[in-house]
């Protein structure tokens, strides 16, 4: 089942077409990654689906009903969406962050409900913040401050979270840490996770569907196994790749590449 289907989608930045007629499909409960070079259209598509940006043509269904006639807030309940490098204001807790994500849920009258508070609670406990409930923000190490955003999303209660560059300039530690909270979320709780990713290499490891982006259209898609070849990286990319499977033999690992010239 899919849970968000795109159909003869284009965008553009005035006269410069980024994503241009794109059909995809984004099947339910996996994590689904999107790969490609600077420029490609990544995180403009998440953009658009997330209706940050309007496209111009083409339409964009999120369980199966058209995000046109949803009302923002009631697309809110549907689909998280925490943008790359986000900023909260300063002396704000990980606490009072996360509830900041139940405001979709909220009427206009009246403060935080019995069911909102668990539901904070809960998402801190989920993302292993517990111990930082009341900690500021800015005091947070890079994975702990990423866990905390998350948790914003989670508080959505939404079926499904979408991230824009969740691991960008975290260490390879912090970048683990926030992947290995993702596919928690995916395989317990079955929240449909969608992302772009840089680390090829984190993208094989974590993903189950994975798709290619090169000037705003999918060269690949599917499991890792099947979607990253040294034909689709030499399209994706412009590399010459050198591929093996990983020690489980369960996704391929990029071990060293060279530019291709011309």
């Amino acid at each position: 089942m899919e849970a968000i289907s795109v159909k003869n989608l284009s965008v553009a930045y005035e006269d410069n077409l980024i994503i241009d007629n794109m059909d995809l499909s984004i099947p339910k409960g996996k994590i689904n990654i999107i790969i490609g070079a600077n420029g490609c259209g990544k995180s403009t598509l998440l953009k658009t689906i997330a209706r940050v940006i309007k496209p111009i043509g083409g339409d964009i269904f999120i369980n199966e009903k058209n995000i046109k006639i949803q009302k923002e807030k009631h697309l809110a309940t549907q689909v998280a969406f925490l943008p790359q490098g986000p900023v909260c204001p300063s002396g704000i807790t990980v606490k009072e962050l996360v509830a900041f994500g139940r405001f979709p849920h909220q009427k206009l009258i009246g403060g935080l409900k019995a069911h909102d508070k668990e539901i904070i609670d809960w998402s801190i406990e989920e993302t292993g913040l517990k111990d930082f409930a009341h900690r500021e923000i800015e005091n947070l190490s890079g994975g702990q401050r990423q866990r905390a955003w998350i948790a914003m999303t989670l508080a959505q209660e939404t079926d499904i979270i979408m991230l824009d560059e969740p691991t960008t300039y975290l260490d390879m530690s912090y970048q683990l840490e926030v992947l290995q909270v993702l596919e928690k979320l995916n395989k317990e709780k079955n929240i449909t996770i969608v992302m772009v990713l840089h680390e090829l290499n984190n993208a094989c490891r974590f993903a189950s569907n994975i798709i290619g982006l090169k000037k705003g259209k999918i060269i690949c898609q599917g499991p890792p196994k099947e979607a990253i070849t040294k034909e689709n990286l030499k399209e994706i990319y412009g590399i010459d790749g050198k591929l093996q499977l990983s020690e489980n033999k369960t996704y391929p690992i990029c071990i060293d590449y060279e530019l291709i010239r011309g």
